[in-house]
């Protein structure tokens, strides 16, 4: 995949998860279109659904082996973001990459999307998939969701990567975006994000509900001293959204934690320096 117009997309103030409105980029947008391009989150041939209790969730299978689950960051996220560790994971593990509620195909459910919401959903997706356990690799937003799946259901969590997601404190910072703010930074990326959610007519609702979860949760010791597989806490040293500070806390909190700071790197720390992101990540995922 040409990931030389890969999207940078996370921007500073608006948004969860961000970086700057400077380094937007459309989603599956490239100039041109590489023929070999998979278009991760959108592509037919690996795609299926899943039924949770509230919402049918869309998810694509690449590969064989060992199956490992990969999550993507939050409202600006994409499962095409996490598309260069797809590439490389395929060739020796069965990948399940899933777009989480309300991002790309999957139906946005009804209620908070809470984190444990969607460890259910992922959950659910396990057992649709494979008997075994899985190795987890969550992105921000992803990474949350993987503390709190590793710690409700230890048996089908053998390892996390959590890349960007420290102790969080309830109301550390103010969430309040909405449809103007997000469609200002790129208005492609977001008209192509809205055709593909089955529900786009409800897009505003669920901005609403995302601000208000974001504004109200906390995830510290509770969540995170439970957990019992191994866990790689991995951030950008320069990680805006997981100050480093936040980033070790959690690696504190966490019994079988193990700690990577990728140098000068900023949140989406695989999308500046992905080769530091996988020589790090590479000896956990062997052991």
């Amino acid at each position: 995949m040409n990931y030389l117009f890969f999207c940078l997309w996370l921007f500073t103030n608006a948004a969860a998860f961000s970086q700057s409105p400077r380094q937007l980029r459309a989603f599956m947008q490239q100039t041109p279109s590489p023929a070999q391009a998979i278009p991760y989150g959108n592509n037919p041939k690996a795609g299926r659904y899943v039924q949770t209790k509230d919402a049918r969730i869309y998810y694509e299978v690449y590969g064989q082996g060992k199956p490992l689950v990969i999550l993507h960051g939050g409202i600006v996220g994409s499962t095409y973001e996490m598309g260069q560790f797809i590439d490389r994971l395929t060739k020796t593990h069965q990948v399940i990459a899933i777009s989480t509620r309300g991002h790309g195909k999957s139906e946005m459910g009804s209620g908070l999307p809470s984190y444990e919401r969607k460890a259910e959903d992922v959950n659910t997706i396990i057992e649709a998939v494979t008997k075994d356990s899985v190795l987890v690799l969550g992105f921000s937003d992803g990474a949350y969701t993987g503390y709190v799946l590793a710690g409700s259901h230890p048996d089908k969590v053998k390892k996390l990567i959590a890349i960007g997601a420290g102790e969080w404190k309830p109301g550390w910072r103010t969430f309040d975006n909405t449809r103007q703010s997000l469609f200002s930074l790129d208005s492609l990326y977001f008209s192509q994000q809205l055709a593909l959610l089955p529900q786009p007519e409800r897009f505003d609702e669920w901005l609403m509900s995302v601000n208000h979860y974001y504004n109200t949760v906390g995830i510290g010791k509770p969540v995170l001293g439970r957990i019992q597989c191994p866990v790689l806490v991995m951030a950008g040293e320069k990680d805006q959204n997981a100050p480093l500070k936040t980033v070790i806390a959690a690696y504190e909190m966490i019994p079988r934690g193990q700690l990577s700071i990728i140098p000068d790197a900023p949140h989406p720390a695989f999308l500046t320096n992905f080769p530091a992101v996988w020589a790090s990540m590479l000896p956990f995922l062997g052991r």
